[in-house]
């Protein structure tokens, strides 16, 4: 029976109107169940045929899209490892100018006559890069060892080429860096002669402090 003041049947057992017999609502709560099921499955074959949009990197944090010369790059570093105070510093990069193959050779020639050609089959980068450092908060008073050698060179596959120790024409990249402090210089790499679109990336690892972000990446050409 219908209860007073209700819109449809009771969860109790109900005269059936139509065969005038008594039935229960297990019967729709499965059918309703099922119901519910099939369609969850199809919403997610649905979201499944749906293309994935990936969000673009931005310029200079991947080596799928590294900036351009003259672009500065801003990053974070922190300072202090073990049991010293591990201080937050911003860095911004910016990458000045390149030189390559004989102009590059030529001024380091001119640096030192020690220095040697390089091997067959590939040919030296010279980069002038600006390095800038500061504290995001106080005290601020933790000094950034900067080098050549944490810049690498390396190719659009991610492969690194070898370091190379060179004397370098003046200013040389290299300096320990306090807050505030800006730095620039000449760094020196070596390429294969073939490779014609080659990177420049930064990792402060080697220089006792820790990159928040991942790396920062430069077209050496």
């Amino acid at each position: 029976m219908i209860k007073s003041g209700c819109i449809g049947w009771s969860r109790t057992n109900s005269p059936d109107v139509f065969k005038g017999k008594t039935t229960t609502f297990a019967g729709e709560e499965f059918l309703l169940k099922t119901i519910i099921r099939y369609l969850g499955l199809f919403l997610f074959a649905v979201v499944l045929t749906i293309p994935a949009t990936a969000t673009p990197a931005e310029e200079g944090t991947s080596p799928f899209d590294p900036a351009p010369a003259g672009t500065r790059l801003l990053g974070i570093v922190e300072c202090g490892r073990g049991y010293t105070t591990h201080e937050l510093y911003n860095m911004a990069i910016t990458l000045q100018e390149v030189i390559r193959g004989e102009s590059a050779w030529e001024r380091l020639l001119k640096a030192s006559g020690a220095n040697k050609p390089a091997d067959e089959g590939f040919e030296y980068v010279l980069a002038r890069v600006k390095f800038e450092y500061s504290a995001r908060n106080k005290p601020g008073l933790c000094i950034h060892k900067l080098t050549p050698e944490q810049f690498i060179a390396c190719s659009s596959e991610g492969e690194e080429y070898p370091a190379v120790g060179l004397s370098l024409p003046e200013p040389e990249l290299r300096g320990d860096l306090r807050s505030g402090d800006s730095l620039e210089g000449w760094i020196a790499l070596l390429v294969p002669e073939s490779d014609m679109t080659p990177l420049l990336f930064y990792s402060a690892d080697s220089g006792r402090a820790v990159m928040h972000g991942g790396n920062i990446w430069f077209k050496l050409y």
